[in-house]
C-alpha cells in the first residue's frame, strides 16, 4: 500500500507508547490518522499536533468502538489501515503462597479476564469491525489490496515469564489469530500481520528505577538497549508498504529470549 494523504488509518492506544509513535510515523507520510484511546487529554493533544483526529474509545465496549469508527470515517473516510496497540499488562502468578502466612492464593479471575478482554477480545473486535469496513472499498492496483491490519502481540507469547500468565495468554491469542484472520480476509485483499515487540521503552517502564531499566537493557543481546517506539513504528509503516507481508508474526526484539524471571 502506498502511504499518502489518500489513505486513512485508525490506531488504537495511539495516545502513548508504540501507538503514539506509529500514529506520528503514519501522519509523517501524509496518512490521515485517527487516534482511538481512553486518555482524552493526551489523545486530543497528540491528534492536534499531527493534524489528525482523536476519538474516545474503549476497546472492550462494542458501542464505544462503533462510535469511534463512525467519527473517524465521517472525518477521514473509510480506514484502509488499522494498527492495534491498545493493551495492558499485570504481574500475577497462577497461584502463590502469601508471605508470612500459610495461605495460598489463586490468580483472581477478574484481573485475568480483564487482560484477555482488552488485549485479545478488544484486538479481535477492532479487526472484525475494520475488516468489514475495508471490504466495502474498491481494490487498489496492482494486487487488489483493500487494507492492512497490524496487531501488537509480544515476545511473551512465546517465552512468557513468571507472573505473565494473563499477559502471555492474551498476546499468544493475538499471535494465533494472525494466520486464520489473514486467510479469512485474503479473498478481499486485506493483509494481516502481528508484531511481537521485545523490551521497548514505553510508559510501562517509566515507573522502574534507573538501575532496573539498565539491567533490562543489558539483557538484550544486540543492540543492548530498550527498543525505541519509533522502531516499532518504522516496521508498521514497512508492513503497510510491503505487499508480500501477510499472515505472519514478526519478532522485533534484538534477539532476546526472555528468562523465566
Amino acid at each position: 500500500m502506498k502511504l499518502g494523504n489518500d489513505v486513512s488509518a485508525v490506531v488504537t492506544g495511539g495516545a502513548s507508547g508504540l501507538g503514539r509513535a506509529t500514529a506520528e510515523a503514519l501522519a509523517g507520510k501524509g496518512v490521515r490518522v485517527a487516534i482511538l484511546d481512553l486518555n482524552a487529554e493526551a489523545g486530543a493533544r497528540i491528534a492536534a499536533e499531527l493534524g489528525g483526529l482523536y476519538c474516545p474509545c474503549d476497546v472492550t465496549d462494542e458501542a464505544s468502538i462503533d462510535r469511534a469508527l463512525a467519527a473517524a470515517r465521517a472525518a477521514h473516510g473509510q480506514e484502509r489501515i488499522l494498527v492495534n496497540c491498545a493493551g495492558i499488562a499485570i504481574a500475577k502468578r497462577t497461584a502463590r503462597r502469601v508471605k508470612d502466612t500459610d495461605a495460598i492464593e489463586p490468580h483472581d479471575l477478574r484481573s485475568f479476564a480483564k487482560v484477555i478482554q482488552i488485549n485479545l477480545v478488544g484486538t479481535f473486535t477492532m479487526i472484525a469491525k475494520c475488516a468489514a469496513g475495508m471490504m466495502t472499498t474498491s481494490p487498489n492496483p496492482p494486487d487488489g489490496e483493500r487494507g492492512v491490519i497490524i496487531n501488537t502481540s509480544s515476545v511473551a507469547a512465546e517465552d512468557g515469564q513468571i507472573g505473565q500468565v494473563a499477559y502471555a495468554a492474551s498476546k499468544g491469542g493475538v499471535a494465533a489469530l494472525t494466520l486464520p484472520v489473514a486467510r479469512d480476509l485474503a479473498r478481499d485483499g486485506i493483509r494481516v500481520v502481528s508484531i511481537m515487540p521485545g523490551l521497548f521503552h514505553t510508559p510501562m517502564f517509566d515507573g522502574l528505577p534507573e538501575d532496573a531499566r539498565r539491567a533490562l537493557a543489558a539483557s538484550v543481546p544486540f543492540p543492548s538497549r530498550l527498543g525505541d517506539p519509533q522502531e516499532y513504528a518504522q516496521l508498521a509503516c514497512h508492513i503497510c508498504e510491503n505487499g508480500m507481508l501477510n499472515g505472519t508474526c514478526i519478532r522485533l526484539d534484538g534477539a532476546i529470549r526472555l528468562a523465566p524471571r
